[in-house]
Formats: structure tokens, sequence, C-alpha cells
């Protein structure tokens, strides 16, 4: 499946508000690896970047004069972006200003032109309950390397995500076969082993592991509001 990393950044918080996009990178997968198909504009919002925006993404409005409209854009944008299964950080935020500004050129909204979003936030969220997840947070915990990210960058935020999305769904696909540098179809193959003459060998937890399950489940089980099957069935 095609799939496209997706970031942007923006004047300010509120699309809704008249904040524009100055900034969309996109990073291509396919069958989970770097295609190296990127796609990535500036362009001119038409208005300044709120101080504390600049902060952020450090993208000067000087820098942004001369940098095409996003309307001039839109349809080589949706033509890249057409078909394929989208991932974002915190997808409302980009949506909300994706939307907006298909909207201003009479587009309809960003989903019609797509194979579906994923939310890495959400993922996020359900897998590390309680835990900090913004991109930072996830590259630290992950084990990906975000050492070059001292401002916010729509393209290397989205090469940080490619990455950080691989190592929150690894192991989830089936072994797939790698039919050339370009791909022509989706072939993959099941590995499937006999182990009953494998002798396993069973390790048991030990002290700090089991406190450390301990933890874990206290965390989900705040996150449920104490309604975990556990808990439930202890006091039943």
């Amino acid at each position: 499946m095609r799939q496209i990393v997706l970031d942007t950044e923006t004047t300010g918080l509120s699309a809704e508000g008249g904040d524009r996009i100055i900034e969309l990178g996109c990073v291509e997968l396919y069958a989970r690896k770097l295609t190296g198909n990127n796609l990535h504009f500036y362009f001119n919002p038409e208005r300044d970047s709120h101080e504390d925006a600049l902060k952020v993404h450090g993208i000067s409005n000087e820098f942004l004069r001369d940098k095409p409209k996003f309307s001039e854009l839109s349809e080589e944008i949706l033509d890249y972006l057409s078909d394929a299964e989208i991932i974002i950080h915190n997808a409302a935020f980009d949506l909300s200003f994706l939307n907006k500004e298909l909207e201003r050129v009479g587009k309809k909204p960003f989903k019609t032109y797509v194979n579906g979003v994923i939310d890495t936030l959400a993922m996020a969220k359900e897998m590390f309950p309680g835990k900090r997840n913004s991109l930072d947070s996830l590259c630290d915990r992950l084990e990906v390397d975000n050492s070059g990210r001292t401002l916010h960058g729509a393209l290397l935020d989205a090469e940080l995500l490619a990455d950080v999305y691989i190592n929150m769904t690894r192991g989830q696909e089936a072994l797939l076969i790698d039919a050339g540098d370009a791909p022509t179809d989706n072939l993959s193959v099941k590995l499937q082993l006999d182990l009953s003459t494998y002798a396993l060998p069973v390790l048991p937890a030990n002290a700090q592991e089991l406190s450390a399950h301990d933890e874990v489940l206290t965390q989900i089980d705040k996150s449920s509001g104490g309604k975990t099957v556990w808990r439930l069935a202890q006091s039943a």
C-alpha cells in the first residue's frame, strides 16, 4: 500500500480564525519502505505568522513573500496524495488547515481525495497511556534520532514521523518480499515454522520487570477510569 506521511507548518493555531499553511512536507512509503518520492513546498500565506508560531518554526515572513500561494499548487498536491493512506500526528489540526485551504479554492474536503487518514497521536495514546506523546517524546521512546530537530519543519517532521510510525507498527504486517526498486504489486508471503521440534525456554520475569508491569497496568487503569477488566474482576 502507498502511504504518505504528512506534516504542515502554519501561521498560527486557528484555521477558522484565518491562519494559513506556510509549509507542507510529505514523505512517501511503499510496503513500509521510504521511496524518496517526497513532496515539499513553502507557501506565501498572504499574512504574517503569529509571534508564538515564529518561535516554533522559525520561518520568517520575509522568506515567504515570494513563495507560491497554496492555490497555485493545490492540483499538484492533490495529484500526489491521490488514493494514498495519509499518516499525520495530531491529524485534526492539519486536516482543519488543509480543508480550509481546499475550501478557498473550491475543492472538496481533504479526505475526499485520499484513502483514509491514520492519526499517530491517537495510536500513541492507546499504546502509551498516561505518557507524553509529542513527536519528540515518541522519538526518544522509540529510539528515533531527532538530534537535528532544533525547530519544527514540515519535511523533517514528516521524515521523523515516518520512522516513528514504522517503529510503532513493527510486526503488524506480513513478511514482505522486495519486488525490486520500483513497487509493482502487493506480493507477500507468510512464513510458517514447525516449532514442535524446539524446546522453548521459559524465562520468568524478575522483580524489576514485574514492578514495571504493575506500573503499566496501573497507568492503563487510571486512563480507563478504573474500568479495566482485571480491576472489575478483582472487585467482583
